[in-house]
């Protein structure tokens, strides 16, 4: 087994910290940035556009994601305390709520520039958040959050800042998985580019992101005390809808390529 006892703190000064998960955050949106300055030059949309959409990104996906780790969660005590949803350096974020959160940036964004329609530009987003998730997934790596069950595997990690209680760097599970994932989603885009199915990435996404995040799941430890008991856990419930989700949407994209084959 690997004991692992890394400070989240980089460096501090004074009241001023930088933490490895803040850096890792940040390297998530500046890697997108560089991905949709690509995209946009391959398919002649405005450069300047990219920083108006990195603006929507990234309020979209922090509100999105603090209401839905204090919604899906802890809902009793963040409606009881609501001020303590402000309190984002408290940590606390779900993916789940960033799942929704993102759309509705999108569409936002997207109302105003009917050259980029709202799927084209989330079949891109998402290839920015699948590397996203990869990083992030590191950052909880470094808290010694979101941790995994107890095991005795041999790559068992014992989190010290936690307990001595052997278990599975479920962290790093996740985040090899969406870098796969986004890889997957990447050679999809360069190879069609423009010509890519509205809805092919964003369908094939949802499918393997939310899959994967249901099975991990298994080798966990639960979120919320609530979770104890449960057949399924939040995160395993939340991810259901979004698999069916990305299968609908592959199939609609399967139907509309064969009704243009005139098949």
């Amino acid at each position: 087994m690997f004991h692992w006892n890394v400070n989240p703190e980089i460096f501090r000064i004074g009241f001023f910290a930088v933490r490895w998960y803040s850096l890792l955050f940040m390297v998530s949106f500046i890697v997108g940035v560089y991905l949709f300055n690509r995209f946009f030059k391959i398919e002649g949309k405005p450069a300047e556009d990219v920083d108006h959409l990195l603006m929507y990104m990234l309020f979209s996906t922090i509100i999105g994601a603090r209401l839905g780790h204090c919604l899906f969660y802890d809902p009793a005590y963040y409606l009881s305390n609501p001020i303590k949803i402000l309190m984002v350096w408290e940590g606390g974020l779900a993916s789940h709520g960033a799942a929704i959160g993102i759309p509705i940036g999108a569409w936002l964004y997207a109302r105003k520039r009917p050259e980029q329609p709202l799927l084209w530009l989330i079949d891109r987003i998402v290839i920015a958040v699948a590397v996203s998730g990869f990083f992030i997934r590191l950052g909880n790596f470094f808290n010694s959050e979101i941790v995994g069950a107890k095991t005795d595997v041999p790559w068992a990690v014992v989190f010290d800042r936690v307990d001595q209680i052997p278990r599975h760097p479920s962290q790093l599970y996740e985040s090899l998985a969406y870098l796969a994932i986004f890889i997957i989603l990447l050679l999809i885009y360069n190879k069609k580019r423009a010509k890519t199915e509205h809805g092919l990435l964003l369908g094939l996404f949802l499918v393997l992101t939310f899959t994967f995040r249901f099975f991990v799941e298994f080798v966990k430890a639960d979120q919320s005390a609530f979770e104890a008991g449960m057949l399924l856990n939040m995160g395993q419930i939340l991810s259901i809808p979004a698999v069916l989700i990305g299968l609908g949407l592959l199939f609609w994209v399967y139907k509309q390529k064969q009704s243009k084959s005139g098949k």
